[in-house]
């Protein structure tokens, strides 16, 4: 199967969003801001992702050249991920869409991950 490739954009916001965008790509890379995470590490952190949609996904970060993938020949076998350069310098126009975002959700009256899942009790541990 052939991937078709979309037209190149001439707008950097476009080219921005289309190697960004999208309902994981963003969480994805924001999981890896603190270091290498294995797959099942970034399987628990993205919560609602299916197995499929993950690779997918971190393939085409991989394509994009934004995180790398390294396999460890070993029985059983693993697979560690990591930013690359231009993956780390996302990070802080990231953090930027993050406050925007926590800022217009208190505005709004959303209850973020972090209060709801403190009011409930949820500890989680995404570095194991």
């Amino acid at each position: 199967m052939t991937k078709i490739k979309a037209p190149q954009s001439k707008c950097p916001v476009d080219y921005a969003f289309q190697r960004i965008g999208g309902k994981y790509k963003g969480r994805i890379l924001w999981s890896l801001k603190d270091g290498v995470k294995r797959y099942g590490q970034l399987r628990r952190f993205i919560s609602g992702i299916t197995p499929k949609m993950l690779t997918q996904v971190l393939r085409e970060l991989e394509e994009d050249e934004l995180i790398t993938r390294k396999v460890y020949l070993e029985i059983p076998p693993r697979v560690e991920y990591a930013l690359t350069e231009n993956g780390y310098k996302l990070i802080p126009s990231i953090e930027m869409i993050s406050l925007w975002g926590q800022a217009q959700m208190q505005q709004h009256g959303i209850q973020g991950m972090e209060l709801a899942e403190e009011e409930q009790g949820i500890i989680t541990d995404i570095d194991e």
